[in-house]
């Protein structure tokens, strides 16, 4: 097994999310999620001025894309999506290092989380990139099955190297 850090794809971008990729977003979701999300909840999100996105982009295609608010000083991720064919490849990572830096840029010093405790690969990206376990929801999510999934509440301080 490699211990070399993933590539990113190339060409890839990064970049603010816009009201135009609504639409390719919550296509993505509904690949990513159970639950996923509609069209008009992105739209509400990137319209609130609490809230940003951040899409990574290879020409026209949405490869991935990170959702977040501020509430109350603080930074909340409030979902991330990288296409399956392009996982393990560090964009997760560089979505997430984007939303660190518009936060920073808020002013803000830490970002929040909810994760499924049985979503393996997120928590562990979410715990290589410096997110820590401060908290757990109980029976937060439903899964395809409809059973009940308890959340684990991460917190990611600005100090923190990445």
């Amino acid at each position: 097994m490699s211990t070399a850090t993933p590539v990113m794809l190339d060409p890839c971008t990064i970049g603010p999310a816009a009201s135009d990729d609504v639409e390719a977003l919550a296509a993505l979701h509904a690949t990513c999620f159970d639950d996923p999300w509609q069209a008009d909840l992105i739209a509400r999100v990137l319209s609130s001025p609490i809230g940003f996105g951040v899409v990574a982009r290879q020409g026209n295609q949405v490869l991935g894309f990170v959702l977040c608010r501020v509430a109350v000083g603080e930074g909340e991720v409030l979902t991330l999506c990288v296409v399956e064919a392009v996982r393990r490849r560090g964009l997760g990572r560089a979505l997430l290092k984007a939303a660190v830096e518009v936060a920073t840029g808020r002013g803000l010093t830490s970002l929040f989380l909810e994760v499924a405790e049985s979503n393996e690969a997120a928590r562990a990206l979410y715990g290589r990139f410096g997110f820590d376990q401060v908290g757990r929801r109980s029976a937060y999510y439903r899964d395809a099955a409809g059973a009940t999934v308890d959340a684990l509440t991460l917190r990611y301080q600005q100090s923190q190297t990445n």
